[in-house]
């Protein structure tokens, strides 16, 4: 069985830790794959970090999880509340699936508080900064056990 994840981040993640880091943080994309990965070693897992501005790709690269990946971790920023395409393509997938969110969605704009990908997800980590991710991982790997 593979011990690959997948995390896949959407639109506007590639400007992490430059773009309002008052919400965001500091921390960019680089530095969460780095620290997904070390957590994922010490879990014997691998993870491939991914990141799009296109909901195409990331549908993609969700068909591709199919055949390469135990487990998908998705932050799919703005698409989360609007992408029904999205969540199709996560329904088609048969590994668990964690979605994660920087900020806490909850505390922000009344249409934050709705996420077709929530359907899907195993789990919701929000609003603990980009160390979601690692939480996240962790509890892929006490899935994926």
């Amino acid at each position: 069985m593979s011990r690959l994840i997948y995390i896949l981040n959407g639109p506007n993640l590639n400007l992490l830790g430059h773009r309002e880091p008052d919400i965001y943080g500091s921390d960019t994309l680089d530095d969460v794959e780095a620290m997904c990965a070390a957590v994922a070693a010490k879990a014997g897992l691998e993870v491939r970090l991914m990141q799009s501005n296109h909901e195409g790709q990331l549908i993609d690269w969700i068909h591709e999880a199919r055949a390469e990946a135990a487990g998908i971790i998705i932050n799919p920023g703005a698409y989360t509340h609007t992408s029904i395409a999205i969540l199709d393509a996560l329904n088609a997938y048969e590994g668990p699936v964690l979605e994660v969110h920087i900020s806490n969605v909850h505390k922000r704009e009344s249409f934050r508080h709705v996420s077709y990908v929530s359907l899907r997800a195993e789990g919701v980590i929000a609003g603990f900064g980009v160390e979601g991710y690692a939480l996240a991982v962790r509890r892929m790997g006490t899935l994926l056990a």
